[in-house]
């Protein structure tokens, strides 16, 4: 059976990766110089207590080749087929690291490396829809088929309240920081292309769901949806049961933004990852 392989930017609830057997590496989350494996050393909601009270900013790291060719070493002992699909090559060095490793191999195993494109749950949904489709006894070429027409299908869209991550991180000046707190400014934003750009701002949480809720539900052929929060599950659940109208809330995956990305936005982000549109 084609095994499934992913880094843990993709937010996957560890239930869903465990009952699909998907393999999630882990990215680097560094205070100062304490480093730690995403997921392993340090939970997520560990990596948001600290993210609210340490003075230094966190810095991330992306995944060795080496972890990947540990992986890779160890699953080509059960398959001799291996499905990569990675954080988008814009956001970090996982997918072109994952390529090293596979330069790296010495055997036969077919190993093929997909960069998603999307990050979070927008990442996610790729890889359990990959999972799935090798769970059934789809080949490789069917599976990385599957992958490569899910892109352009995924539709990732967050919200945060404030920018002072992002200033500390040096992405934007003070100015902006400040005026952005005072006016209660929610920014919009969604994955295009691999990359994060902004979609608006409102004012208020409340209008930013509102924004969110308002973009899933012009989407057409919903197949799967995911909300993330970092520290608000009231107001993923409150997204969650707006949500219901549209699609079966059962089938919507919750899950938590990850450090990675956590990091620039702060522990108030909520997002929503849709795989919507015709195969």
């Amino acid at each position: 059976m084609v095994k499934v392989v992913t880094d843990s930017v993709s937010d996957i609830p560890t239930r869903v990766a465990r009952e699909l057997g998907i393999i999630v590496v882990p990215e680097y989350v560094c205070f100062g110089t304490d480093e730690y494996r995403d997921g392993i050393d340090l939970s997520t909601d560990d990596f948001y207590r600290r993210l609210a009270s340490s003075p230094v900013l966190p810095t991330t790291a992306a995944i060795p080749p080496a972890d990947f060719l540990d992986v890779f070493n160890s699953l080509s002992r059960e398959t001799d087929e291996i499905a990569v699909i990675t954080l988008s090559s814009k956001f970090g060095a996982a997918y072109n690291n994952a390529l090293l490793a596979k330069d790296m191999m010495d055997n036969s195993c077919r190993i093929e490396v997909v960069d998603s494109l999307s990050g979070i749950m927008g990442q996610g949904l790729i890889v359990i829809a990959a999972a799935q489709l090798a769970q059934s006894g789809a080949g490789l070429a069917e599976v990385i088929d599957n992958v490569r027409s899910s892109i352009p299908r995924i539709h990732v869209l967050m919200t945060f309240d404030t920018l002072e991550y992002l200033k500390r991180g040096g992405r934007i000046g003070k100015g902006q920081a400040l005026m952005g707190s005072l006016l209660k400014i929610n920014p919009i934003l969604c994955i295009r292309d691999g990359e994060a750009s902004p979609l608006g701002r409102v004012r208020g949480r409340t209008k930013a769901i509102d924004y969110l809720f308002d973009f899933v539900s012009s989407l057409p052929g919903i197949s799967s949806i995911a909300v993330e929060h970092a520290t608000t599950p009231d107001e993923a659940e409150m997204l969650i049961d707006r949500l219901d109208s549209l699609f079966p809330r059962e089938r919507i995956y919750r899950s938590k933004v990850s450090p990675v990305v956590g990091t620039h936005v702060g522990p108030h982000v909520i997002a929503v990852s849709v795989l919507a549109g015709n195969h």
